[in-house]
């Protein structure tokens, strides 16, 4: 392994919580999340030496997953089915300590009923990205980022009491 693939290594290893967390977003079952994984990290390494640092690696990162996932996403066709989305709850959460285990599951229930521009903006909130990243991942000025985050802030608010 040559210094280039040392380093794109240990990059996917140190911010593989980043990856994951857009995989299990965008996807309903283990062997889609583990592909959209896979993906991810191809996509990541074919662009790997386009990126010149004029941004946070972890912003970059976002926006190669966000755009693989929002790509791959739209070429399904199946809707999701319920079963595969108990799993992923149940897979997800497997030591269930409690209330704060079950709200963190219907958290993840509800984000992923938002669309996909929605989602990222909370995954990324979530993250503590500062909204500046997050605009720029988006493609979206600072000022509309903060507005939508407000307003999925009440949206996620109604969801989780619907569904709760």
């Amino acid at each position: 392994m040559d210094a280039k693939q040392k380093e794109f290594s240990q990059l996917v290893k140190n911010n593989q919580g980043l990856i994951l967390k857009v995989s299990r977003l965008y996807t309903n079952s283990l062997e889609d999340e583990q592909d959209l994984f896979q993906e991810i990290v191809l996509q990541l390494w074919r662009s790997y030496d386009s990126f010149k640092g004029q941004s946070k690696i972890t912003t970059w990162m976002y926006r190669v997953a966000l755009n693989t996932a929002i790509t791959l996403f739209r070429k399904k066709t199946k809707s999701p089915q319920t079963d595969e989305l108990m799993d992923f709850h149940q897979r997800a959460f497997m030591e269930d300590d409690g209330e704060k285990q079950q709200q963190i599951s219907l958290l993840y229930k509800v984000i992923k009923m938002l669309p996909n521009v929605e989602r990222a903006i909370v995954m990324m909130y979530l993250d503590d990205i500062p909204y500046r990243e997050i605009a720029e991942n988006l493609g979206i000025t600072e000022v509309n980022a903060r507005v939508k985050m407000n307003r999925l802030k009440k949206t996620l608010k109604e969801l989780m009491l619907q569904h709760g």
